[in-house]
């Protein structure tokens, strides 16, 4: 897992990449939460997610927004954060130029910006999105949703409660072509402290789900 550092719009990005094991391997962008709460590349939902896609044989990064760690810059209310998170799937792209398929994840403030992500990206093929705030920030882009994928809330969720993404999930499915997958974790917070097995299973199943659905040739 080799430290790499990607040249961005406000200078050094820091990031963390795993090589793909084949040279068509799928490609995968893990997006952190919100780095004004402290989120950065190695919170615990990040890493997992990391993990889960580099056990399945992607070629994975994740990376600091700006202003975070050894990443340049400073805070920029999502709109430059957008544009790390582009330079970062540039990055992936180029480097896997024969990748089979290619996702998005991203927890909190990052499933935000990786839902922005893949409405500026057609070619992406599936999003993780855990702990959207809904709440907080305006989903309406999201019109229509270019791609499947998975929704995780938890149940026990006071930051945003779970109805609040259901509100968007439930517009999501009135589009055809399409599915959108929706889990509720039963007592997990928007942190998923203590509930880090949960993300590993729900993610992890609906991965298996996908890539048995379309396999990687």
């Amino acid at each position: 897992m080799p430290d790499v550092i990607l040249t961005g719009a406000s200078g050094r990005i820091e990031g963390r990449y795993s090589p793909g094991k084949t040279d068509n391997a799928p490609i995968a962008l893990i997006l952190h939460p919100h780095p004004k709460a402290g989120g950065h590349m190695n919170h615990p939902v990040s890493v997992q997610l990391y993990h889960l896609f580099m056990k399945r044989g992607f070629a994975t990064l994740r990376f600091n927004f700006r202003g975070v760690g050894r990443s340049q810059g400073e805070f920029d209310a999502g709109i430059g954060e957008l544009a790390d998170a582009a330079t970062a799937l540039d990055w992936l792209q180029s480097n896997n130029p024969a990748a089979a398929q290619t996702w998005v994840a991203g927890f909190d403030f990052g499933a935000y910006i990786g839902m922005q992500l893949l409405m500026r990206r057609p070619e992406t093929d599936g999003f993780i999105s855990v702990s959207p705030p809904t709440n907080m920030y305006d989903f309406s882009f999201l019109a229509p949703c270019p791609a499947s994928g998975l929704f995780l809330a938890g149940s026990a969720d006071t930051i945003t409660p779970p109805v609040e993404v259901e509100r968007v999930v439930s517009k999501l499915r009135t589009q055809k072509g399409i599915v959108i997958d929706y889990e509720v974790v039963d007592k997990a917070t928007h942190f998923w402290v203590e509930h880090l097995p949960s993300v590993e299973r729900s993610v992890g199943d609906y991965l298996d789900k996908r890539l048995e659905m379309n396999p990687i040739p």
